[in-house]
């Protein structure tokens, strides 16, 4: 063995983080195989490195046996003791059976295993860092596409953006820059595969996390989030801080920081109301920009009816169902929206005060520039718009 081929073991030691004696190791097994398959040979033997001197030797093992059956893989009593007469039975002889020109084998045979040893060993490093930021965000360039997935690169990584999780409103297009969400990462024989998403919730989480510090920082905490990704989401925000306001924290002065994540994900909408625990609030909260009368609920079913105001009917169910679907994906109740002369023509609304206590308000409130509103009140003739500026 050469001492160039040390001396690039003990490089790749330092640079790669692979053990030297590791590497050797694989060597020396690999030598074995390249021996019996070069020269045509079945005995039991084993390569020896110096790693000191630069030395290599092939030595045949032989079994110490009083009748030899394999002259292969056995010695005589007999034999032994002319190589040293301390030798019993069952003990082991080994003998230097190189080859004259074994240097060349072994050489091609070392730099085989050494760059599959290197892959293996960069395979696992790059898988040990993807696998650590599964659920997170990332920036990444469009390297190719094909008829369903788009590639993404990462830097040490090629990752995949499958058809489903893109954006169907989006253009791909080669080495512009995107941010994406790593979803999955596996380890395969080919390496690593990550996979990416621009569609998931998580995205828009992280998305607010980087542009919010009061979220980075766990001062206000995004509890749910609805997502038609491209078109409309919809976050609900919560703090126990008093004089945080959690709403005009995700939104920001004249709406840039929520406008930074809209531009983001292609002009996607995204509504931010106030999480609560009582459904009757977050049902309502939920349904913004249109305004609410009542929300009745029915715990054993999971289900809310919600009263609106006559104009405000389409906008409290939205585009094709949108607003009230992705209403009901956040709060996690099924949601029933009926018009105020519908409820009352039901005879649902207004609902009567209890006789036990006729100061209890029966509807719940709604919420309108930061005032909150019984069901005795005028409603404001505007409807709520959350990011007009001042």
């Amino acid at each position: 063995m050469s001492s160039d081929l040390l001396d690039a073991l003990t490089a790749l030691e330092k640079q790669k983080g692979i053990s030297r004696d590791v590497l050797l190791e694989a060597i020396e097994a690999a030598l074995v195989t390249a021996y019996k398959r070069n020269f045509n040979q079945a005995q039991n033997v084993r390569v020896d490195m110096n790693s000191d001197i630069g030395s290599m030797k092939v030595l045949a093992r032989k079994d110490v046996v009083e009748e030899v059956e394999d002259e292969r893989l056995q010695i005589s009593l007999e034999d032994a003791h002319h190589i040293n007469p301390a030798y019993e039975i069952g003990d082991i002889v080994e003998e230097e059976v190189t080859p004259k020109d074994f240097g060349r084998i072994a050489a091609q045979t070392a730099k085989q295993v050494v760059t599959q040893r290197v892959r293996e060993a960069e395979r696992g490093m790059i898988y040990d860092e993807y696998v650590d930021r599964e659920e997170d965000i990332v920036n990444g360039i469009i390297e190719r596409t094909d008829a369903r997935n788009l590639y993404v690169g990462l830097g040490k990584v090629e990752a995949v953006l499958p058809l489903g999780e893109q954006i169907q409103a989006e253009t791909y297009k080669p080495h512009d820059r995107i941010k994406v969400f790593i979803t999955k990462v596996e380890r395969t024989s080919r390496g690593p595969q990550v996979f990416v998403s621009r569609t998931h919730p998580g995205l828009l989480r992280r998305l607010f996390e980087l542009e919010v510090p009061e979220i980075y920082e766990g001062i206000v905490e995004i509890k749910t989030i609805a997502r038609e990704a491209g078109d409309r989401s919809k976050i609900s925000v919560y703090t126990s801080h008093e004089d945080v306001d959690p709403i005009g924290s995700c939104v920001g002065a004249r709406g840039a920081r929520v406008q930074s994540i809209s531009t983001e994900l292609n002009g996607e909408k995204i509504d931010i109301v106030e999480w609560s625990e009582d459904p009757v609030v977050f049902v309502a909260n939920a349904l913004s920009p249109s305004q609410v009368l009542d929300v009745q609920v029915n715990e054993e079913e999971r289900s809310t009816t919600v009263i609106v105001p006559d104009y405000q009917l389409s906008l409290a169910i939205g585009k094709r169902g949108q607003n009230a679907r992705l209403a009901a994906k956040l709060t996690g109740w099924k949601i029933d929206i009926k018009s105020e002369e519908d409820a009352r023509e039901l005879g649902i609304y207004p609902r009567e005060l209890p006789e036990d206590d006729p100061e209890e308000v029966a509807t719940s409130p709604y919420y309108h520039d930061g005032e909150i509103y019984g069901n005795d009140e005028e409603l404001p003739e505007e409807p709520i718009d959350l990011y007009k500026e001042d």
